[in-house]
């Protein structure tokens, strides 16, 4: 027989009570403001309202994000739980889904990621950085929840925090994730997260026909990097695109010879086309 942490008389008390009213407000995931605000609807007393959730944290009804942030577990009657999505892009805000998590959403890798991936223009200090929970990811400290999600916050300035649509995960809820042909921009624009140049040239090798080209070359305009609309426009040339496709990405003013892979070695043949070192086809 399994036992509740909690007595199994607090199913009908007014902390329940209060989860369901957040729940039927719509409030999956909820402030400690939040819960105060409603808990005169169910004759709790606010000053009650923190060790109330504390109880129900502890009992597995509800989960602490973070300090003053809950979600629900779907462990109540008439409660559900959350998508991985959702609870990520609540932990910090603004963010969307990118990088692996979007990759993956969008169908461009056959990789399964570990850990949410998620881009903001916000600087995150997690658990992990005071010292709390050391954890992580190629470097980056990690965000994990109580209940053993793993999120990575990657920080962008406001200017190129831009290609965002909204999707559904579920019948509930829309979460905003990086379109298509702005999470393949990213693995042009910082191959080392996707484990080097080779991640978009693969994805463009094998979507080139499935992707919208005259948003990916806008968004590698409004990107405004010519080292990274440089390696893209070699990638699509080596795809079959049409070379007029493509002027717009060599038009981006350039102030020298990039790598192509910018981890790798600076040697090899340079394209003064795309004024471009391409150090990762082997010299014969």
């Amino acid at each position: 027989m399994v036992t509740s942490p909690l007595p199994s008389r607090y199913a009908e008390t007014k902390g329940v009570a209060l989860v369901g009213a957040l729940t039927a407000a719509g409030r999956f995931v909820f402030s400690a403001a939040d819960a105060r605000e409603r808990s005169g609807t169910v004759g709790l007393a606010p000053g009650a309202v923190e060790t109330t959730l504390l109880r129900l944290a502890e009992a597995g009804w509800i989960e602490r994000l973070r300090r003053g942030l809950y979600a629900t577990t779907g462990a109540l009657p008439g409660d559900i739980g959350l998508h991985s999505f959702v609870v990520a892009t609540a932990l910090v805000r603004p963010s969307t889904i990118s990088h692996w998590s979007a990759l993956s959403h969008h169908g461009l890798t056959t990789q399964v990621p570990r850990v949410v991936t998620c881009m903001t223009t916000r600087k995150v200090v997690t658990p992990s950085m005071r010292g709390r929970l050391p954890r992580r990811d190629q470097g980056r400290h990690r965000w994990e929840t109580a209940a053993g999600l793993g999120v990575t916050y990657t920080t962008v300035t406001p200017a190129r925090y831009f290609g965002i649509e909204e999707v559904w995960v579920d019948e509930r809820f829309r979460v905003p994730i990086t379109d298509r042909e702005r999470t393949l921009l990213e693995t042009f624009a910082h191959p080392a997260a996707f484990g080097g140049i080779g991640e978009g040239f693969g994805i463009v090798e094998e979507h080139a026909g499935d992707l919208d080209l005259a948003r990916l070359v806008g968004h590698a305009q409004r990107y405004g990097a010519a080292s990274v609309a440089r390696r893209l426009g070699v990638a699509l040339e080596r795809a079959g695109t049409p070379p007029k496709a493509l002027e717009p990405l060599r038009r981006i003013p350039a102030a020298g010879v990039s790598l192509l892979d910018p981890s790798g070695p600076t040697r090899g043949k340079i394209d003064a086309r795309w004024s471009i070192q391409d150090n990762l086809t082997p010299r014969r």
